[in-house]
């Protein structure tokens, strides 16, 4: 299956209200080591470089991921790590940040948080972009036929937006305890 012009190959979002302000909500979501917390699949990680949480800061997340998610695509199992690079950091707003490859490129592939204030609390946004296929999704679907590139690309798209109503689940509890 090509990628479509002008279409993402993945998109989706999720959002949530959440009591608590926007500056509160956005000082969680942006602290990247405590995602193990509320994340489906990074159980934490390191800022490496830069000021953590600052637009080009880099963060090394702990990735665990069970058999059964697309069994039957070779997709990575267990645990793995990845690098992210903060692309936008603007508080009480949006933290947004891009996977990089192996080489430490940036791909076209951003993550994010966004907040806007609600009454007297907050609307928290999580977003998923993947506008080119990663050097990941080249390898996983580097020897499939056509149907099977469709079917995984469904499935893989299903399961990011559960994932992303799941965490905003888990997070709303992580703010709304503090």
């Amino acid at each position: 299956m090509a990628e479509p012009q002008n279409s993402p190959l993945f998109e989706s979002r999720a959002e949530i209200r959440v009591a608590a302000r926007p500056a509160d909500v956005y000082a969680v979501v942006s602290d990247l080591p405590r995602s193990g917390e509320w994340s489906i699949e990074c159980t934490g990680g390191r800022w490496i470089s830069g000021a953590p949480g600052s637009v080009g800061a880099v963060f090394q997340g702990e990735n665990l991921r069970s058999e059964d998610i697309v069994a039957w695509a070779p997709v990575v199992r267990g645990a793995w790590t990845t690098q992210a690079e903060v692309v936008a950091a603007e508080p009480g707003r949006a933290f947004r940040w891009a996977m990089r490859d192996s080489a430490g490129n940036t791909q076209d592939s951003v993550w994010s948080f966004e907040v806007a204030p609600e009454g007297d609390g907050s609307t928290l946004v999580h977003h998923f972009r993947m506008g080119r296929a990663t050097e990941g999704i080249r390898k996983i679907t580097s020897e499939m036929n056509s149907a099977e590139r469709e079917r995984f690309f469904a499935e893989w798209g299903a399961k990011v937006q559960s994932d992303l109503a799941d965490t905003l689940q888990r997070v709303k509890v992580v703010i709304e305890k503090a």
